[in-house]
């Protein structure tokens, strides 16, 4: 632990390739981050389980998006990286947690409500519980900071509600998480239909850019993405979506502000040579996290090393929590 510094905590389920939303609106954020806080990342593979998915898969993707973690900058001699699973406390936790949660809070989340439409009785009952994991993975480490999009806000939330709870059942025992929101990049869009964010799951692949894409490809795309009949260059989020999206992307690209991307471009009179400089910036970006990612995907050694550093310190801080915890709720500690 850095001694001093805030704590931020933050992962994602290892669900494949990591796409540009992903590189932007996440990643980029938490290479910042190193120097300033104690940075945790993990990577939620327990949170992955909750709708049908492959379990060979899911190894494959696991070790991936270490490798992808490390290419986007994420220097494991600077940051812990480990993986949920591997770590003694997440789901002890999230039972004690879940023993103080109202059901009626979990029926309420948006992600649950949304989901149980599309699938009906036959959806699985982790699904109500994953924000109650989440909590456990925050509240664990004591985390200061969360990193978290607009749409994610409630999960948050209910932390803090469920924190705060335990504070006043058992005594002061957890911080209370505060979000950390980038200023850009936060939400990218589809480059196919700009008013839905962008998705590795979209059946239209040109609408997604991943970081593992070639030079030509990620040219192809973002030429083709859509944009309106009008030539100015203009951030209208109603009105002129696509451009909108594309200037988003080149603000947070090239770490300027949209005021300042939009006058760049003020003078033209066509969007061609507006998406080619786009395609430039995104291709120097992602050409050398393209090529460390192929670099070390399949070092299988060296990956697994990260990961055991990672789960050593983290199950340090997570046994210090759970002994707390469990003194506080009155289980015999041998």
């Amino acid at each position: 632990m850095k001694v001093g510094q805030q704590v931020i905590l933050t992962g994602m389920q290892p669900t494949g390739k990591l796409h540009l939303g992903g590189l932007l609106g996440a990643m980029d954020n938490w290479q910042k981050m190193l120097g300033d806080y104690d940075c945790l990342f993990f990577l939620a593979n327990q949170h992955a389980i909750t709708m049908p998915y492959v379990p060979a898969a899911l190894r494959k993707n696991t070790l991936d998006c270490v490798a992808q973690y490390i290419a986007c900058g994420l220097d494991p001699k600077r940051c812990k990286i480990f993986l949920q699973s591997h770590i003694i406390g997440h789901t002890e936790l999230m039972w004690i947690l879940g023993c103080i949660t109202p059901i009626g809070q979990l029926e309420r989340m948006t992600q649950f409500k949304d989901k149980s439409k599309k699938v009906g009785e036959s959806i699985y009952s982790g699904l109500l519980y994953y924000p109650v994991l989440m909590m456990a993975d925050i509240l664990l480490y004591n985390a200061h900071l969360i990193p978290i999009g607009e749409d994610q806000k409630q999960h948050l939330e209910i932390t803090r509600d469920i924190a705060q709870k335990f504070n006043n059942i058992y005594s002061e025992t957890f911080v209370l998480p505060e979000p950390y929101i980038g200023k850009t990049g936060a939400r990218i869009m589809s480059l196919q239909d700009p008013t839905i964010k962008m998705s590795k799951s979209d059946k239209n692949q040109n609408a997604v850019l991943y970081i593992t894409d070639s030079d030509d490809v990620v040219r192809k795309k973002i030429m083709g993405a859509v944009t309106d009949s009008d030539s100015k260059i203009s951030f209208d989020q109603k009105n002129k979506p696509g451009i909108a999206n594309l200037l988003n992307i080149y603000a947070a690209a090239t770490n300027q502000s949209i005021e300042a991307s939009v006058a760049e471009f003020a003078n033209l009179t066509s969007y061609t040579p507006f998406k080619r400089a786009i395609a430039d910036v995104i291709i120097a970006k992602i050409s050398p996290i393209r090529n460390k990612y192929l670099e070390i995907v399949d070092d299988k050694e060296y990956l697994l090393s990260v990961l055991n550093e990672g789960k050593e310190e983290a199950q340090k801080r997570a046994n210090k929590m759970m002994a707390k915890v469990y003194r506080k709720v009155g289980f015999l500690i041998d």
